[in-house]
Parts: C-alpha cells; sequence; structure tokens
C-alpha cells in the first residue's frame, strides 16, 4: 500500500527499535549475539572457522541480518533453533530497569510501539529487564513479519517466499509493520540505531531518528547520543498542545488517502 500526505505532518506514532536503541550498545548485548552467531555457523551448520567471521560480514552487509542471509544463500535450519541459539543465552542480567526512560514513555501521549528483527521471546524478555515491558502498544518481532504458515491450507506457490527471511532494513519489513499496526508513516517518528534501517524508513515516508549518534548522516531528521534525550530533542511531543490534537486528528488512514499499489 502506498500513503500520500496530505497535511501538515503531526506525529501521532512513535516507533523503537530495541537492541542498542531503548539500552545501549555498551551493555554488552550485541557483542554477545555476534559470538553466539559466529558459534551457531560453526556448530550447527558445519562452516569452517577460519572464513566464517568474514561470511558472517558479508551476509549481514548483504542481507540485513546474519540469519537472513544464510537462509539466502541456502543454508536450513529452524528459525526457533537459531534464536534460542544466539538469543537464549545472551547476558540479560547486563540490562538494569531504566526508570528515566519508563517515565518518559509513560507520559508521551502518543502511539508506541516496538519494531525489532529479534524472536518474541527476546525483545519481551529485555523489555521487562527494562522494566518498560508495559510502556508499548504492541511488539512487532521477527514473528510478526515471519508468521509460521499451514502448509496444508496453501498452495505450493502461495508457500514460497520471495525471500526466505523478512527483516529490516528490507522495504517488505516496513510495509508489513505499517500494515500490522495501522500506521501512516508520514506521522511516525522512527527510532533506530542502524543507518541502513534509518535510510530505508526514510525512504518509506518515516521521519526517522538515529540513535546512539550526535550527528546525523544521510537519510535521518534527528541524531540522539542516547535515547534518554528525546524529551529535550522532541519537547512537543509533551506539551498539552500536542496531547489534544493527537486525540483529534485520530489514527493514521483519517489523515491520508490511502491506495493500492499492484505490481
Amino acid at each position: 500500500m502506498e500513503f500520500v500526505n496530505i497535511s501538515t505532518p503531526r506525529y501521532e506514532c512513535l516507533l523503537f527499535d530495541l537492541d542498542d536503541t531503548l539500552y545501549p550498545l555498551s551493555s554488552g548485548l550485541s557483542e554477545a549475539c555476534a559470538n553466539n552467531i559466529i558459534e551457531f555457523m560453526v556448530e550447527k551448520l558445519g562452516i569452517d572457522e577460519d572464513g566464517v567471521v568474514e561470511l558472517n560480514q558479508i551476509l549481514y552487509k548483504k542481507y540485513g541480518t546474519s540469519m537472513a542471509g544464510l537462509k539466502a544463500v541456502g543454508y536450513e535450519f529452524d528459525n526457533d533453533e537459531y534464536h534460542r541459539f544466539v538469543h537464549g543465552r545472551l547476558p540479560y542480567e547486563n540490562l538494569r530497569s531504566d526508570p528515566v526512560l519508563r517515565n518518559l514513555l509513560l507520559t508521551l501521549p502518543l502511539r508506541k510501539l516496538v519494531f525489532s528483527n529479534g524472536d518474541e521471546v527476546h525483545v519481551t524478555k529485555a523489555l521487562k529487564r527494562l522494566g518498560i515491558e508495559d510502556c508499548f502498544e504492541r511488539i512487532i518481532s521477527f514473528e510478526s513479519l515471519n508468521p509460521k504458515v499451514n502448509e496444508t491450507e496453501v498452495s505450493i506457490e502461495d508457500y514460497l517466499p520471495e525471500i526466505p527471511v523478512i527483516c529490516k532494513p528490507a522495504e517488505i519489513a516496513f510495509e508489513k509493520a505499517f500494515d500490522i499496526a495501522q500506521l501512516n508513516p508520514h506521522t511516525t517518528l522512527f527510532f533506530d540505531d542502524s543507518i541502513r534501517n534509518i535510510q530505508t524508513g526514510k525512504a518509506m515516508g518515516l521521519h526517522t531518528v538515529l540513535v546512539g549518534k550526535s550527528e546525523k548522516v544521510e537519510g535521518s531528521d534527528h541524531a540522539l547520543k542516547s535515547i534518554h534525550n528525546m524529551k529535550e530533542a522532541f519537547p512537543e511531543l509533551w506539551s498539552e498542545s500536542n496531547n489534544k490534537e493527537s486525540k483529534r486528528i485520530g489514527y493514521a488512514t483519517q489523515i491520508s488517502i490511502e491506495t493500492s499499489v499492484h505490481a
């Protein structure tokens, strides 16, 4: 679907990445995740240790995530097993309750959603450790983008996906997220630490905020060193006038023209 903006943008939804966005890179989870992926490739897929790090980097750069890359080049494995191995062994104890972030989120009078490539178990566990699991309307996770298909109810043609795994930064991942959440990208602020995700988000019509950097890059409308700086960067989101306006304008479908696009 395609959204055509016909009014001055007014934020009515905030879309947040999870990893290294709602908690800092210094937590060590990303480093541990990368190590677990390497171990999975060697132990479970039999990939030679000598070239595994380089291969992982190539797959990540080309396909957005290592998992998507492995599937795309022909490796077969169970998605749940991969997530248990890669995310199930992360040092979640490194994440601490974040009352500052919780207060920021709870006082925001707008829709708030999490949009992550991670599996639901990982996302939920991280949010609970941070103490913000009840601050969001919903989670858009790996399972949301890649629902399991009942093979007895679909044809072979329908079952075969164009790409094995849907994930950011692919445009289709954003399209699915927009559809799942029924949000209008033109009235949505998107927070992510990945430059590629930010650039795709911008191309899809989102207002973009690069997190973890103090300088903007191509595709980012704003940059925040920390997610804690939200209120300083966007004080209008907390204003009473914005609250009243957001109640008046309603959902994205009421302020945009939605048209179907057929290939």
